[in-house]
């Protein structure tokens, strides 16, 4: 006999770190299609059936990945939630100006809204959350609005940003970028990396300093030598 085991005494589970990585594999298959439908037909619209459906699997097979709908949809936002947190993190461990700061927030941002999970940001009522989940949501949303904020005053520190009103800005700033989870389709004319640059620019432009460029002095006339040299 050369020793291996025989079909018989082998074991039918996977090796745990591949059941683990199976279901893993599965429950994000659940959020992708939940997701999708409740952009579609909206949350409250959306049953646990359509899911299930969907994924051609029965409703009690969801319970072994989420205790309800409305953990799917926390964690729906929290992926969505966890891209921009990335984006912050990259920027703060980056230097630049406020302004630079401001522009590259404003195009990660920018980008996230034009996912699935980004659009969760902003397209679902968060009221249909437990309590203690719409408390991370808003603890979360706070500090969005405290890193524009801050990239804006930091901005106006530095000079790179005109004075003005951080919070309005803020607000302003934010207003249009979640507005992009609203209205973008995948497919469209312009890519989301191209969107989320021309709003860099556009939503900066009337707050950047505008620096002064002096026009470049002529050099000194050279006196012109006489044939046969000077006098």
């Amino acid at each position: 006999m050369d020793g291996s085991p025989s079909p018989a005494s082998q074991s039918p589970w996977m090796p745990f770190e591949s059941r683990r990585r199976a279901r893993d594999e599965k429950r994000e298959a659940v959020l992708r299609m939940a997701v999708q439908l409740f952009l579609e037909q909206g949350y409250h619209r959306t049953t646990l059936n359509d899911v299930a459906e969907r994924l051609n699997i029965t409703k009690p097979a969801l319970y072994n990945y989420f205790s309800g709908k409305d953990e799917i949809l926390y964690e729906c936002w929290a992926i969505g939630q966890e891209r921009v947190d990335d984006c912050l993190n990259e920027i703060a461990a980056g230097g630049g100006s406020g302004l630079a700061k401001l522009r590259k927030l404003i195009v990660g941002y920018a980008e996230v809204m034009t996912t699935d999970y980004g659009k969760s940001l902003v397209r679902f009522d968060m009221r249909d959350l437990t309590e203690h989940n719409r408390r991370i949501v808003q603890l979360a949303k706070r500090k969005i609005d405290r890193a524009f904020r801050s990239y804006i005053r930091e901005g106006i520190a530095d000079g790179s940003i005109k004075p003005c009103d951080a919070k309005l800005s803020a607000f302003a700033i934010a207003g249009s970028l979640n507005w992009i989870g609203h209205w973008f389709q995948p497919g469209g004319k312009l890519p989301p990396e191209t969107i989320a640059e021309e709003f860099a620019i556009h939503l900066t432009e009337g707050i950047a300093a505008k620096t002064t460029r002096k026009k470049a002095e002529k050099p000194p006339v050279k006196a012109k030598k006489m044939r046969g040299g000077t006098r």
